[in-house]
């Protein structure tokens, strides 16, 4: 897989986590979804127990199995295989944070906690802060979807001099619509070369008018791609 220093872009998939009928990970088939993401859609890049996976669903165990899964069938495969490390429980986002590190895994992304949420800036920025400190050698990105988490905090105040306190910030999946919030985060942040990647499908076109490098989705086709192929 790629090195922690090679920029996240393009296409991304957002991995279901597949089930059996009696409600248990078929790790069986997950060699077969890494095939068929390579060499039937092109893509290379992948987030893992996101929303798609319903990694929130999962316990703290199998959470860290199926990412072990996705790193070992995805070796000399896959590109970058990033694992969402966020839980209520800051303790378990680092357990989960120094896990993907373990594993080579190529990445982590944080959700905010959203039972008791962060009230501010820098009270989301310090949990963040302390789950990426678990894991100093991985690039990490803010997994930003007020929608589910219900925290409001407008992602251009976040990345305002977020790399002052997270070194090791590399960029945001952007899931909500306000097309607002997302271009004040590129216009505001191009200097820093973040990875800026949109998690809305059905408005990923604004987004890369707007300056979206990647996307994070579950929609992913050779045709698009493309779009990043240069």
């Amino acid at each position: 897989m790629a090195s922690p220093q090679k920029k996240l872009q393009g296409l991304v998939a957002a991995t279901i986590t597949p089930m059996t009928e009696n409600g248990e990970i078929n790790f069986s088939v997950i060699g077969q979804y890494v095939d068929y993401l390579v060499k039937e859609q092109g893509v290379k890049n992948i987030f893992v127990n996101g929303t798609t996976g319903e990694g929130l669903s999962l316990s703290i165990s199998e959470r860290r199995l199926v990412a072990e899964e996705w790193v070992t069938r995805g070796k000399n495969k896959l590109d970058q295989v990033v694992i969402h490390v966020g839980a209520l429980s800051l303790k378990e986002s680092q357990e989960l944070a120094q896990h993907a590190a373990e594993i080579g895994a190529d990445g982590i992304a944080v959700i905010a906690p959203f039972f008791l949420k962060p009230w501010t800036k820098d009270v989301l920025i310090n949990f963040l802060k302390e789950v990426a400190a678990a894991a100093p050698a991985l690039p990490f990105y803010y997994y930003h979807i007020p929608a589910l988490t219900g925290v409001k905090i407008r992602a251009e105040e976040l990345l305002n001099g977020i790399q002052d306190k997270i070194p090791t910030f590399q960029g945001l999946k952007f899931s909500d619509t306000d097309l607002l919030d997302f271009g004040q985060c590129v216009d505001q942040n191009r200097q820093q070369q973040f990875a800026f990647l949109f998690g809305v499908d059905e408005q990923l076109l604004s987004a890369l008018v707007m300056g979206a490098t990647g996307a994070v989705g579950s929609f992913v086709s050779r045709d698009l791609s493309t779009l990043w192929s240069n």
